[in-house]
């Protein structure tokens, strides 16, 4: 998966004041989550994949650059795949991020990301304070 490694740094600088911020590689390029949420991804097979949301994707559709997003043979309503030329500048790029960051927030909005590392950790405190079976676990004389 060979993304553009200068368009995932822009995109880290503009992503470095957020909270709760994640890289993780998949839907065949670099993609950045915000409050374990997608907001966009720095595509693989060139441009970027942004979440818009089902409500504004026709309306995103509209913008220059952009075409909708296809997987697999269907197309991918709430996301818009913008073409490079769409985010030359520093100004567009802010642009398309913002979008994909207020896709977040509206729906993200009152609900706090849990570290997946804690919710594991739960797990395992949860499994240790289980008690023992009960039923004839002791063998030898009975009373």
């Amino acid at each position: 998966m060979a993304y553009d490694e200068n368009t995932a740094a822009r995109v880290r600088k503009l992503l470095a004041g957020q909270r709760d911020v994640a890289e993780k590689k998949m839907m065949g390029g670099l993609c950045f989550m915000v409050n374990n949420t997608m907001c966009c991804t720095v595509s693989g097979r060139g441009g970027m994949l942004i979440r818009v949301g089902p409500d504004a994707h026709a309306r995103m559709l509209q913008e220059p650059h952009t075409s909708p997003m296809e997987m697999r043979g269907r197309i991918m309503t709430g996301f818009v795949r913008l073409a490079p030329d769409g985010y030359q500048s520093d100004a567009e790029l802010k642009k398309w991020v913002k979008r994909g960051l207020d896709f977040v927030a509206a729906n993200t909005a009152g609900r706090k990301a849990a570290p997946r590392k804690a919710v594991a950790a739960k797990t395992k405190v949860a499994a240790k304070a289980k008690a023992p079976p009960r039923g004839r676990a002791r063998k030898g004389l009975r009373r």
